[in-house]
């Protein structure tokens, strides 16, 4: 770590108490950031209570900078030891150098793009379903759907599970898991008390509690399917099949933190990216109808497209993403001593109006023709070597998941405002979930792939 003296050189940033800075960094994550960066500008320190130094950067040249640094000067593993009590400590997203380089090689090939739409049909099953069940002419919230959805498509594309009892079973207890970190005063516990060591009352053990059985059935998944001989297309076994340069496979622990961070990864994200698409929906009409229209005239799926990346725009689901620097480095002019963390604020990038003008007003045209954003100003699932491994798998679900309802549900909205950003663990939710009216609920126009009961 940095000594004092290095610190000095930092950026400006707010003053007062750690545990206050972090505080409100993560109870009022959106209003921070903004108010920061009226105050400091694109560069600004913040100090948390966990002892981490953070540069929070907004300029896409510097974005750029950091995302083609080489992975020897900046650890995202580092960056990312919030995630370890969960994820486990061998996740792709916690390691750096080369454990991190042979593991990402070891999980690039489920995710490639002919294999990918293969699973297009299952994700249109379970969508159908789901959205047959919603309630017409009465408020309801999106993003429990839209978790109920997620979570069952990587239960049968990871873990390749069939029978619909298997997959409540294996549902249940990752659904308590994921749901307790959703509220502030449980955020705040986990962020005051360590996580090492947790007792069995206290905020981290209530945790570890209810993810005993999550990894319990995730090691009853892996082993079933080590004893399965028969060839299968689903993740989990692609995953054990795959071998790095030496002939050497992923091990069980390492089977285990994958598969928990792609249900981290796969399952919340794409569900909350959802639930706020939809919220900026109901509440832009003339984007719906021209989205409705695209979808009756069957031309193209252009402004659906560019409707899923303009919802991420603007409202990215994880607001930055952070890298430690291992040695003294400049960055944009920016004179930054070992120890330190540097993190690119996607939520502040995708909100520049020199960038993305009128950058609040939800414009899926922004995404149309040859202006549209660049590599390094649409960052939704981060950049460089470290880029989100399912960012096609997420993009590709949230089309048809999307397709579904519009062709399934008219939906209007209960209340013109937008709704407030809520802290969830990691992510930036909608407070009140995506409050949607179904006004009509069409029948299905042919039926859904059949999903094994």
């Amino acid at each position: 770590m940095a000594d004092d003296t290095d610190l000095r050189t930092l950026p400006p940033g707010p003053k007062g108490p750690n545990a206050l800075t972090a505080m409100r960094f993560l109870l009022r994550g959106p209003h921070f950031l903004e108010a920061c960066h009226a105050r400091y500008g694109d560069a600004f320190t913040i100090r948390l209570n966990t002892g981490r130094t953070v540069v929070i950067v907004s300029d896409p040249a510097v974005v750029k900078e950091i995302f083609q640094a080489g992975g020897d000067d900046l650890h995202a593993g580092a960056g990312n030891v919030v995630l370890k009590p969960i994820l486990g400590a061998r996740s792709v997203l916690l390691l750096d150098g080369p454990e991190h380089l042979r593991q990402r090689r070891l999980m690039l090939s489920p995710f490639h793009g002919e294999r990918m739409r293969a699973y297009g049909e299952t994700m249109r099953a379970v969508a159908e379903r789901h959205v047959s069940a919603w309630p017409v002419g009465r408020d309801f919230s999106v993003h429990p759907t839209m978790q109920a959805i997620t979570l069952e498509i990587i239960l049968r594309t990871v873990f390749g599970v069939e029978e619909q009892a298997r997959v409540e079973r294996l549902a249940e207890p990752m659904k308590r898991l994921l749901n307790s970190t959703d509220q502030p005063a449980r955020l705040l516990l986990l962020q005051f008390t360590r996580s090492a060591g947790a007792k069995p009352r206290s905020p981290w053990g209530r945790v570890y509690a209810l993810m005993a059985p999550v990894d319990a059935l995730i090691h009853e998944e892996i082993a079933a399917r080590r004893a399965d001989p028969e060839p299968r297309d689903d993740i989990l076994s692609l995953l054990l099949a795959a071998r790095d340069e030496d002939g050497n496979g992923l091990t069980d622990a390492e089977l285990r933190d994958e598969l928990m961070t792609l249900l981290l990864a796969g399952h919340e994200t794409t569900a909350t990216a959802l639930a706020w698409t939809v919220e900026r929906l109901v509440r832009t009409p003339r984007v719906l109808r021209r989205l409705r229209e695209e979808l009756e005239s069957g031309d193209s799926t252009d402004y659906l497209d560019a409707t899923i990346k303009e919802a991420l725009r603007l409202r990215p689901v994880v607001p930055g993403v952070i890298r430690q620097l291992q040695r003294p480095l400049t960055i944009g002019k920016l004179e930054l001593p070992a120890g330190v963390h540097i993190a690119p604020s996607i939520y502040l990038v995708h909100r520049r109006p020199d960038v993305y003008p009128d950058p609040v007003a939800f414009r899926p045209e922004r995404f149309l023709g040859d202006d549209a954003p660049g590599t390094y100003e649409w960052l939704p699932f981060g950049g460089g070597i470290r880029r989100c491994l399912g960012a096609s798998f997420a993009l590709y679900e949230m089309r048809i998941v999307l397709e579904t309802v519009l062709r399934r549900a008219t939906l209007e909205t209960t209340d013109a405002e937008s709704e407030p950003v809520k802290r969830r663990f990691v992510t930036y939710t909608p407070r009140d979930g995506g409050r949607v009216r179904v006004r009509q609920l069409a029948p299905a126009q042919s039926p859904a792939p059949a999903v094994h009961a």
